[in-house]
């Protein structure tokens, strides 16, 4: 199954680039934009791969598919090992020796844990067991372990995406007003968490006479605005807890006033629209559109 939908996905990438070919410019960088983002959807460790969001205690944490553990994983050997949780956040695992378990590709007994919020460039400690692996997150203090494993039922039934007819009049020049300084934002998550973002300014455009303001934030310093929104569509034609998209930086910058490009063909569903084991924002009140948007992805047939 998992390689009849794989096959089907190369088949319908290999559509797009054909038909492409008799496309004007913007309608080709649309449909290269769509086929680049179900293979990174598709990928063996995108997010149709998860399996498991497992949230750990402090003190032990028995971890295998078996059902006397205290984590009991989808895949994998029936002991894992164990990981420890102290309450200064430091982490260690202890893997059972007949496991054939890996940490970062290394055959060890013990190792340190690091998570994604205090990883560097390398990413998180990965812990990797047959073709399953897991590495552990933080949110807003609290840990769990992210599983994931190419055979995912998710990835192996993949339903594809459903979009709206690319309409070039979604694509809009908005001016850019930047806060000084900038103002916070508390944006919630479908686990209940609530973080509050640094919001250098606000995207004003208009649509069918109408004047529209959007919020946006950085994921990282000095990256593209990052837009989690809502709109009429919502619950309805498309997912309804957000949407998302990126926007390059105004050409003279965050602290002037400028313009910026709102491409809303490009909005695309958060990884909670196709696996509960994901931990997306919400769309806060203030990106919550009274408008429409017929443009990007659509609700997820395959949605859980």
């Amino acid at each position: 199954m998992l390689r009849a939908s794989l096959f089907l996905a190369a088949i319908t990438l290999g559509a797009v680039a054909v038909h492409a070919a008799d496309t004007d410019p913007y309608t080709r960088q649309i449909e290269q934009w769509r086929a680049d983002r179900v293979a990174r959807l598709t990928a063996p460790d995108g997010w149709l791969s998860l399996i498991g969001l497992e949230w750990l205690h402090e003190g032990a944490n028995r971890i295998g598919s078996a059902a006397d553990n205290d984590i009991v994983l989808k895949a994998g050997p029936a002991h894992l090992g164990t990981l420890t949780l102290a309450s200064d956040g430091g982490m260690r695992i202890a893997l059972d020796r007949a496991a054939g378990a890996t940490v970062d590709g290394k055959n060890v007994a013990e190792a340190t844990l690091v998570d994604d919020m205090h990883a560097g460039a390398g990413g998180p400690t990965t812990v990797r067991f047959g073709s399953a692996s897991f590495y552990v997150i933080d949110r807003e203090g609290r840990r769990a372990l992210r599983v994931k494993d190419p055979g995912a039922p998710t990835r192996a039934h993949f339903a594809g995406i459903d979009y709206f007819p690319i309409d070039p009049s979604w694509r809009i020049e908005a001016d850019w007003v930047p806060f000084k300084p900038a103002h916070k934002l508390e944006i919630g998550s479908v686990i209940g968490t609530i973080e509050a973002v640094d919001v250098p300014g606000k995207a004003v455009f208009q649509r069918d006479g109408h004047s529209f303001e959007l919020l946006p934030y950085q994921e990282e310093p000095g990256g593209e605005l990052f837009f989690v929104i809502a709109d009429r569509t919502s619950g309805k034609q498309t997912y309804g807890a957000a949407r998302f998209f990126y926007a390059a930086l105004p050409a003279g910058g965050l602290a002037q006033p400028g313009k910026v490009v709102l491409d809303f063909n490009q909005a695309y569903n958060p990884p909670c629209a196709f696996t509960p084991f994901a931990t997306c924002p919400l769309a806060p009140p203030e990106n919550r559109l009274d408008l429409a948007v017929t443009a990007g992805e659509k609700k997820y047939a395959g949605g859980h």
